[in-house]
């Protein structure tokens, strides 16, 4: 299942950004979709998460300032991040959980560079 990620970039701190990613290819369906991001030598970490309206999840780092939606249509998920702080600055990876055949399987796409400056 091929994630196409994008709207990463360089911001100052208090600034905005959106990411989107879209999931194609041949699955029956995706259960949720989000957002991880990772920092230099360290393991990704969960942002947000959101299964298409029934429950969103995120991070404490980040909430009241990012806001995660969902498309089950389009399989299509953004990441609206408001006040950004230069410790967001990160590379973010969308995540899907899709079922294929009987099978669900943890699709990441290939991440996009955010910046945050002070």
């Amino acid at each position: 299942v091929p994630l196409q990620a994008s709207g990463g970039g360089l911001v100052r701190a208090g600034g905005s950004l959106r990411l989107s990613c879209g999931a194609s290819g041949t699955f029956s369906r995706i259960n949720d979709m989000g957002w991880y991001r990772q920092y230099p030598g360290k393991q990704r970490e969960l942002v947000a998460t959101t299964n298409h309206g029934t429950m969103d999840t995120y991070a404490d780092s980040v909430k009241g300032r990012f806001t995660i939606s969902g498309d089950s249509v389009s399989n299509t998920v953004w990441l609206q991040m408001n006040n950004l702080k230069p410790e967001d600055s990160a590379v973010y990876y969308c995540i899907a959980r899709a079922l294929v055949g009987s099978t669900w399987y943890a699709y990441w796409g290939q991440g996009t560079q955010v910046t945050v400056s002070s």
